[in-house]
């Protein structure tokens, strides 16, 4: 059965319905309001999102980009000496990779709860991105094992809010059939990182004894690179809170009132009911109790690991793999771009097919069983890896372009079934914390010990991508189920039996919801 955009296809309209792109429900709504939403023209629609894609996009790609930059950029100081230099072993090292995501992981719920209190998010998260500049400069005066354990902890401390609560704050400017896209383009800025911070390397190594300093000291000491770039941090922190922006109704100087009302209304057309003022500002423990017992967030998770243990793990072993062909460490460092660049392209495009198609699942396994065969390359090869280069470095780009689209996928889809905005801050905040767990365990599965066939580094990977695809698989089918089950009640049907509060308690549970596949 064709699948696309074609509004008389049946299918489609299914996939249109579930995922709320157009004002279908009767949700609490003035009949005025209802007329205004669905009249609103669209060339003033598609400019309106302009708008809002000009103004939040590009800032939230900046402070990911400093986000990625920041914690990654150790594993290229790595390669230039950075163990030697402070008297450290591989396992000192793993450790101070792995300190990073105790607070990453635990903060991330608390955070995403705190923000969605906050009436003004850009004076969060410009607190946020100033502090981890704060302590990505104190990086640039580390001289031991200790020094760098504490600045790696405090970092995961103040990083730990912004991922979950970016992808919170397009949610609450986005219809969720427009966020995978978006979330790609933030997303991508880390594959950009990846393929900038190879690049910076590449020059930071040609600086190797200038002024007396070894290569990798040009990034860590003497107020060099770490510094800049921590005080690069530091000043775009201070633009978040004038430049990001907060929403719709806070917006008077580049929206007109009939914007704002679009805006306003059509989010709450992603609801079963109007909810209450306070119901949208506050948290009960109920919803707390849902996201933990849902099990369609623990089913994303394993997704997400698909994504998160392979990536972690080679933003900081591919350096070092690469340079295990033979190549010099500042050509290894070079060659770490086009790997990234293919990860950024194939999230991107993955991403418009999704949102386009308004259907998550292939988009998701496509990527993964590219990840499968690219770790069964690395895997099966690597043993001999200079005879293998050519085959090896394209296991390396097929591994990013099938990690990338992943985390855009997962996300995209739990938002499109959060259709409860306080229970979506947690869930968005859950998902990512527990996804980041993935990155705890990525920072240990490649031992220099194994070097260079690394096999517990690339099966563990291949493994968590195996598992991956059956757990999309799986919800897929279980949501199908779900969709029939409710769609044997008419709306008319429905309300009869259930009031309005009921009906919004229940939030995706709610017999007229229809699960986004």
């Amino acid at each position: 059965m064709k699948r696309g955009p074609d509004p008389i296809d049946p299918a489609t309209l299914e996939k249109e319905e579930a995922m709320h792109s157009e004002f279908k429900v009767d949700n609490g709504m003035a009949r005025e309001d209802a007329e205004f939403l669905n009249n609103f023209p669209k060339d003033k629609k598609r400019a309106v999102i302009r708008k809002i894609d000009y103004r939040l996009v590009p800032m939230l790609v900046l402070l990911y980009l400093m986000a990625y930059l920041d914690k990654t950029n150790i594993g290229n100081a790595k390669i230039e000496g950075l163990l030697e230099t402070l008297n450290m072993t591989g396992v000192q090292y793993n450790i101070a990779l792995s300190i990073f995501f105790i607070p990453f992981v635990l903060a991330e719920v608390p955070s995403n709860m705190i923000l969605h209190r906050f009436k003004k998010p850009s004076m969060y998260m410009g607190g946020l991105v100033t502090g981890w500049g704060v302590i990505m400069t104190l990086t640039g005066v580390v001289q031991n094992y200790a020094g760098l354990i504490a600045v790696r902890f405090f970092l995961g401390l103040f990083e730990a809010g912004f991922l979950p609560g970016a992808i919170l704050i397009i949610s609450k400017w986005y219809l969720p059939n427009e966020t995978q896209t978006r979330i790609a383009i933030l997303y991508t800025s880390a594959a950009s990182g990846g393929a900038f911070s190879g690049l910076l390397a590449f020059a930071i190594a040609k600086l190797d004894g200038l002024g007396g300093y070894e290569g990798w000291r040009w990034r860590l000491t003497g107020g060099q690179i770490f510094i800049l770039e921590g005080l690069a941090t530091v000043f775009i922190g201070a633009l978040c809170f004038t430049l990001l922006i907060d929403s719709p109704a806070l917006s008077t100087k580049w929206l007109d009132a009939d914007e704002i009302r679009y805006l306003e209304l059509r989010q709450q057309s992603r609801r079963i009911t109007k909810p209450s003022e306070f119901r949208e500002h506050h948290f009960d423990k109920e919803s707390l109790f849902s996201v933990l017992t849902d099990w369609k967030i623990y089913l994303l998770i394993l997704a997400s690991w698909s994504n998160a243990v392979p990536n972690y793990a080679m933003k900081f072993a591919m350096p070092q793999v690469i340079k295990n062909m033979g190549y010099t460490s500042s050509n290894a460092q070079l060659l770490t771009t086009p790997p990234y660049i293919l990860g950024a392209v194939s999230a991107f495009a993955f991403s418009i097919f999704a949102d386009r198609y308004t259907w998550r699942m292939p988009f998701i396994i496509g990527p993964q069983l590219c990840l499968v065969v690219a770790f069964g390359i690395l895997f099966s090869m690597s043993a001999d890896i200079v005879k293998n280069v050519a085959v090896c470095y394209f296991g390396l780009c097929f591994a990013c372009f099938g990690m990338y689209p992943i985390l855009p996928g997962v996300n995209a889809w739990n938002v499109a079934n959060s259709p409860d905005s306080g229970k979506r801050a947690i869930s968005i905040g859950f998902l990512v914390c527990v996804g980041n767990i993935g990155g705890l365990i990525g920072s240990y599965i490649y031992s220099e010990e194994e070097a260079p066939e690394y096999p517990t580094g690339y099966g563990t990977s291949l493994g968590f991508a195996s598992v991956g695809i059956m757990a999309v698989i799986v919800l897929e089918l279980i949501l199908l189920r779900r969709n029939k089950q409710k769609a044997q009640l008419s709306e008319d049907e429905i309300r009869q039996q259930y009031s309005d509060a009921e009906l919004d308690g229940m939030g995706e549970k709610s017999p007229l919801f229809k699960y986004a596949l």
